[in-house]
């Protein structure tokens, strides 16, 4: 999250300087957003390590640049931002990420009208003045009052993909402690939602008063807003919220449960324990009623583990990621829930971008990154000619490619590096890249990347055209949402699903954190059979693929996998669980 608002920092450099005209230094500053973004290591670990050189090695980062990340790391502030800020006194991440929203455009509001924020373009448009302002019309406004809407249903919340390293951290900090027996997310972070509100942890311990104390003395944490014997919440350094609550190990079951939700989940179990005459709460599952129990009256059935609390209720363990209080509890009770693909089940991934086309690295560094995490194959999917800004590939370029994947292939062991394309579908569903090209490739991927406003219906047919194609084996980003930023096109997604099992075309949960297209609900009726009543027709493959366009973006198929689970995806489900020879076998 440190290395996530410092390149908030740089980008927002980078688009003030746009504004004001400059030449080459906004680029300069984008480039080097993009690389700290992109880090793996976070940047204060980088400084503490090697100092200003180090920083001047990150990929487009020079003295400069270097100087300015120093000052943040020291100080969190950086005044040549500041004194942008004041000069242009406008709210840049609130209006640049409105869709359609750019530099010149955030100038011309500003100077004609004032605009600094969200809410101030937003009123704008609904009084109808941006139509005063060069280039603005009706449809401007519309547009931008969809755009408004859309961002305003997530506000507050974190994509868990990118705030996950920190979570990850602090989880390890806390066990750490000598008072700590164990520690475990909760709430939604434990559930792995796409997105999250806070960093819920729970901790057991005996000794809770040491616990908080030991946390609240954690650098990390910049406010202390409450504190307790057994519970605190704080705001971390990175702008996130973070809340502790330390359990005794005894209800250790009882407590995750409780802890991990979801809340309907929760009413759903302990509904049920109500009706054989027991009580489910934060330290255990009794017999008796909350009266008899708070006279310590109560005989405790079972708190230690998960496992045990769902066992004396007859369910099966559930995992965290499908309960949503729906039909898991009947699945549980009846002994019907899936086995759920694992978080090591993946040989492969499918989709990877390389400097190519609009990718950071080559492809022999992104097939060695791979082969590092223990993939056993991947597949160069680079964009095709009628993505311009991207510099894609045409049909000669595909073929200039795929040689140079052959040489690469010699040179690196150990993972098969497959031939692919991201085709561009274009708006009648046809291919920018010919047949005979698209025959020669090893898997070809297809994606809609532009006339997002379709209708229903015309965008539906678009994708079932594309997925008719005899050389088209998957359908990337199927919806082509991107979280908090962009909302999905209408498309008909039973219509989909049947065409893609008709057409045999895989179907893509696209793990990139911003992106997780497909959403849970279309990959439950994606795997569902007929029979479950869930209004899927079940029996559509699918692939998880990282969309990586960057050697640290292989880490991401860990969300794209809780994707799946939580779609009540199986192993079986997913073609890239396969080795090589029976994953090709379930291509087309």
């Amino acid at each position: 999250m440190v290395n996530y608002n410092l390149a908030k920092i740089l980008r927002e450099i980078s688009v003030l300087l746009e504004i004001k005209g400059e030449n080459f230094k906004p680029q300069a500053y984008e480039k080097a957003a993009h690389s700290v973004e992109m880090l793996e290591q976070d940047v204060r670990e980088i400084y503490k390590d090697g100092g200003i050189k180090a920083l001047e090695d990150i990929p487009g980062v020079g003295k400069g640049i270097a100087l300015r990340i120093e000052e943040y790391l020291k100080t969190h502030r950086v005044k040549d931002y500041d004194k942008l800020k004041k000069q242009i006194p406008v709210q840049i991440d609130e209006l640049f990420s409105i869709e359609g929203v750019g530099p010149k455009m955030i100038l011309r509001l500003y100077n004609k009208l004032g605009i600094k924020t969200r809410a101030q373009l937003e009123k704008a448009a609904q009084e109808g003045k941006l139509r005063d302002v060069e280039g603005f019309g009706r449809k401007t406004e519309e547009n931008i009052l969809r755009s408004i809407g859309f961002l305003k249903k997530d506000q507050g919340r974190f994509i868990l993909g990118f705030v996950m390293p920190t979570a990850k951290m602090m989880l390890e900090k806390i066990r750490a402690l000598p008072e700590v027996q164990s520690a475990e997310y909760a709430g939604s972070l434990r559930r792995k939602q796409e997105t999250i509100g806070d960093l819920d942890f729970i901790v057991f311990s005996e000794k809770p008063g040491a616990v908080i104390k030991k946390f609240l003395d954690f650098p990390e944490i910049k406010h202390v807003y409450s504190q307790g014997e057994h519970k605190s919440l704080v705001r971390l350094d990175t702008d996130i919220d973070a809340d502790i609550s330390v359990i005794s190990p005894k209800s250790l079951g009882s407590a995750l449960i409780a802890w991990t939700g979801s809340k309907q989940h929760n009413i759903a179990i302990r509904t049920l324990a109500e009706k054989r005459g027991w009580l489910l709460n934060d330290y255990g599952l009794w017999d008796g009623n909350p009266s008899t129990i708070a006279q310590g009256k109560g005989k405790l059935l079972a708190s230690k583990t998960e496992e045990e609390v769902y066992k004396k209720l007859g369910m099966d363990w559930i995992p965290p990621e499908i309960r949503n209080g729906t039909d898991e509890i009947t699945a549980a009770l009846e002994g019907t829930l899936p086995n759920l693909i694992g978080y090591g089940d993946l040989k492969g991934d499918l989709q990877v971008q390389t400097d190519w086309t609009d990718g950071d690295h080559s492809i022999k560094e992104m097939a060695e990154a791979a082969k590092k995490l223990g993939l056993e194959y991947i597949c160069i999917t680079d964009h095709t000619k009628s993505l311009a800004m991207t510099g894609g590939n045409d049909e000669k370029g595909l073929l200039k490619e795929m040689a140079a994947i052959d040489k690469i292939q010699k040179q690196v062991s150990g993972i098969k590096i497959l031939k692919g394309a991201e085709v561009n579908i274009m708006k009648d569903g046809s291919l920018d890249i010919d047949d005979e090209t698209l025959a020669k490739l090893d898997v070809v991927g297809a994606a809609v990347h532009s006339h997002f406003n379709l209708s229903e219906k015309d965008q539906t047919a678009r994708i079932i055209r594309a997925m008719e194609n005899p050389n088209v084996d998957i359908i990337f980003h199927p919806t082509g949402r991107i979280i908090q930023r962009r909302d999905a096109y209408k498309v008909d997604m039973d219509a989909l699903l049947k065409a893609a099992k008709r057409t045999k075309t895989v179907m893509e949960i696209d793990a990139y954190p911003d992106r997780s297209d497909l959403k849970d609900e279309y990959i439950r009726k994606a795997v569902d059979p007929p029979s479950a009543n869930f209004g899927g027709g079940g029996g559509v493959k699918l692939s998880i693929d990282t969309d990586a366009h960057s050697i640290h973006h292989f880490q991401y198929l860990e969300y794209g996998i809780a994707q799946a689970r939580r779609g009540w995806a199986e192993k079986k489900d997913v073609i890239n669980t396969r080795g090589l020879k029976k994953m090709l076998e379930q291509l087309k």
